[in-house]
């Protein structure tokens, strides 16, 4: 793999830019990181089973656990008439019980909890509990909510143009169907929390996730608390992808359930198979699409409709679901366009968060249309690609309203076709195809261009309070959580950075709400972003009134006063950092600091979903290139090239782990990984042994990522980019080369009917079905 070099145009730096380690990395390989379920456990910890449904849909009428009190071990059970405040944890519309009371709702949704002396004998004791069930008629898939209307938001309608005008006039006219399925987070720490009793009927909450202040707020509100009764803290989680924005909320309310009832700690860790029944997945999406076009392949007018799963509960849908919304242009423009979203309910799972955030999903559509362009007019789909590409003085305006003022599409497609090779390997591929019968190669290159910001925009805010200590060393305290993605040291470098102090000498301590109040969730890429300027102001701050501190020492202006390498100057004078601090301690300058920053520019009518959402956005580009036995089905990645935007990087090698990471899991979701429920509305994809995530056997044998050297236009830190969700969708673009090695069957001629994931038995039925259209064909 070629690793990128820090962009040259940077301004002066020592620290941020540089491709330091990962804060934890020696930590995790030698497993002396500690997570939830490492930590001490207190004397006479209670272990936390839930005891679930076992039917998609029906009346509850009873819930029986006289034989789960009576089991080995047991010292409590709980369920929803123990919650003495409120039985949700929705996290926008209250319709997410923490115990379902009255009528279960999905497969695995939670009835109850059981607290027993030991892991083992909580689970064995859940199993115990009689329900007493009525099933009812359950709706489980797109088509079946769609039929009936069942909802769990209402759908939402956006339109530029005069669209039916535009397809009828056009010269050329396509219409289609097409869908992509879910996917687990399948992150290695599974959902944890600990519950520990504090003074005052306080509790301390231990737990793996995305938003310590959700999870504050949500047990707060169950127990009947305020929110300064309940301190959430979280150092590291073990993969987040999502799953653990809103999804841990249930399980810590839980805990401390049996905390508060019993006056003891509790703590609550999932397993694997109960984990994937009981937890959101991404979104599973259906698409129907009517576009008009001209003869060059310029789309003229689309009428797109996008239904998704989003299983029992609203939960995040509404957002994600905008998202999507906001993404389905991707690089293109569109002049005359309708778009339909559809937020399905169904007796499953309520989807959630994940990487991406709808984004993925609204690009998977229109990169579907264009090469579905391409294959009718017979031209190679990067010239459509090309063609459809957004302006930049004109035809640069989104659907909703939003111009776009930093579009590097062109420049990145440019730039990578040239490096990869791509119009040679195309032209490569063809001979090698016309030469093999069995086994078709197929190639793809495909642009991202991906908002940065919560859409739900007060959450586009971010605290820190930053220590400095007498011996010169800082501890810091920021909303965001770490979960492997390197938040904490890129946030680290800013502050080093900014006081002119080596990186050693700053420390980031675990996430707290305690320490930093209201704290946004470390989601939509914006991380970095939010805490790093945050911790940047506090950082200043503290530099300014120690800058004032040394120039009355210095005898000199505070503007003449310089921070760097460790040491302060000014007037050909010179202090040691640690002096100069220790110094101010005893001259009672004030040495610690907060820090806030709030995202500029943003708004949007979420009635219309029309405004500006979006700080900037992050673009890239990717080559993939696959292989595809005819006979089986069976694939190989065989080559990726990226050029990556991350702006001016923060942390060179942190951005393209990041890049490499979310490339594979997006092509997971594309071809690998498959969520199957039964008719009964069962997930039976529920452990490794049936649901496969890519493992290094799939990271192809030649992997090249190199960045896009430019500053971000917007005001970041830095001018860095947000770097952890747009690297997934760049996985369309081995999506797509599987599509074409599969056309390759037909020479190209006919266009392959493949929905995601393109598992073996689905490559194998298109390339059947192809065939057969071939022989019609011709």
């Amino acid at each position: 793999m070629n690793a990128p070099h820090a962009p040259a145009e940077v301004a002066p730096r020592d620290v941020v830019g540089a491709p330091v380690p990962h804060d934890s990395s020696a930590l995790h390989v030698t497993g002396e990181a500690l997570y939830t379920d490492d930590l001490p456990e207190p004397r006479g910890l209670l272990h936390v089973a839930v005891g679930v449904s076992p039917v998609a849909h029906g009346k509850l009428r009873g819930v029986d656990l006289s034989a789960v009190h009576a089991a080995p071990g047991v010292v409590a059970a709980v369920g929803a008439a123990d919650i003495p405040g409120v039985n949700d944890v929705g996290p926008i519309v209250h319709d997410d019980p923490i115990f379902a009371h009255g009528t279960v709702q999905f497969a695995g949704q939670p009835v109850f909890a059981v607290a027993a002396t030991d892991v083992v004998l909580a689970r064995r004791a859940a199993r115990l509990a009689k329900l007493d069930l009525t099933p009812l008629p359950a709706i489980l898939t797109i088509d079946e909510a769609l039929a009936a209307q069942s909802y769990v938001l209402p759908p939402v309608h956006v339109t530029r143009g005069n669209p039916a005008a535009a397809l009828a006039k056009s010269p050329h006219r396509l219409r289609g169907t097409v869908r992509a399925g879910g996917q687990d987070h399948f992150y290695l720490e599974g959902q944890i929390a600990m519950a520990t009793p504090a003074e005052h009927g306080g509790l301390r909450i231990y737990t793996s996730t995305q938003h310590p202040g959700e999870v504050q707020q949500m047990v707060a509100h169950a127990l009947g608390l305020a929110a300064h009764d309940v301190v959430v803290e979280c150092r590291r989680m073990g993969g987040g992808f999502g799953g653990k924005e809103t999804q841990m909320s249930l399980f810590a309310c839980a805990a401390a359930l049996v905390a508060r009832k019993t006056g003891r700690a509790a703590k609550l860790r999932l397993d694997r198979d109960d984990d994937m029944r009981s937890t959101g997945k991404r979104h599973a999406f259906a698409y129907w699409y009517d576009v008009g076009f001209d003869g060059d392949g310029r789309i003229l007018g689309l009428d797109l409709t996008l239904a998704s799963r989003c299983g029992f509960s609203a939960d995040l849908s509404g957002p994600v679901n905008d998202r999507a919304v906001f993404h389905c242009d991707n690089t293109y423009w569109l002049p005359d366009v309708v778009i339909h979203s559809f937020r399905c309910k169904t007796n499953t799972v309520s989807d959630t968060a994940f990487r991406g955030f709808g984004g993925p999903q609204g690009m998977f559509p229109i990169e579907h249309v264009i090469d579905q362009i391409a294959v009718a007019l017979g031209r190679d789909p990067l010239d459509v690609r090309v063609a459809n590409l957004y302006g930049t003085t004109s035809r640069n305006v989104t659907p909703y309203g939003m111009t776009v003022e930093d579009n590097v599409a062109g420049e990145i497609i440019a730039q990578l076709g040239r490096t990869s090779r791509y119009r040679a390997r195309r032209d490569e591929i063809a001979q090698w195809n016309r030469a093999n019968p069995i086994v078709k190669r197929g190639i793809a290159l495909t642009p991202v261009k991906f908002g940065i910001s919560f859409t739900a925009t007060h959450y586009n805010q971010a605290g820190a309070l930053l220590h400095l200590y007498s011996d010169g060393t800082l501890l810091l305290n920021h909303g965001g959580t770490e979960m492997g993605q390197g938040l904490f040291t890129k946030v680290a470098q800013v502050v080093a950075q900014e006081l002119g102090v080596p990186l050693a000498a700053v420390r980031v301590s675990a996430s707290d709400t305690s320490k930093v109040p209201n704290a946004s969730p470390t989601a939509a890429s914006a991380g970095s972003d939010l805490n790093g300027m945050a911790a940047r102001e506090a950082a200043r701050t503290l530099r300014e009134r120690l800058a004032a501190f040394a120039a009355r020492k210095f005898d000199c202006d505070p503007d003449a006063v310089a921070f760097a390498a460790g040491v302060v100057s000014g007037a050909g004078k010179t202090l040691h950092f640690a002096e100069l601090a220790r110094a101010a301690y005893f001259a009672r300058v004030p040495l610690s600091a907060t820090g806030f920053y709030a995202t500029p520019k943003i708004h949007y009518d979420r009635t219309t979903l029309t405004g500006r959402p979006f700080f900037y956005f992050a673009y890239g580009a990717a080559v993939s290139e696959v292989a595809v036995d005819t006979l089986t089905g069976e694939h190989r990645l065989l080559a990726v090239d990226i050029l990556h935007d991350v702006g001016h990087s923060l942390n060179p090698a942190i951005d393209l782990g990041q890049i490499e990471g979310g490339f594979i899991q997006g092509w997971g979701w594309l071809a690998l990984e498959e969520l199957w429920w039964n008719d009964k509305g069962e997930l039976r994809t529920h452990a490794p042994s049936t649901y496969k995530i890519p493992t290094a056997h799939d990271v192809p044998q030649r992997f090249t990522v190199n960045f896009f050297e430019a500053p971000n236009r917007e005001e970041t830190i830095y001018r860095s980019k947000a770097v952890g969700e747009p690297p997934l969708m760049l996985a369309l673009s081995a999506f797509h080369a599987l599509r074409d090695a599969i056309a390759g069957v037909a020479d190209r001629k006919l266009s392959p009917r493949l929905d995601a994931p393109a598992t073996d038995e689905r490559i194998l039925a298109a390339i059947e079905d192809l065939r057969t259209r071939a022989k019609t064909h011709g």
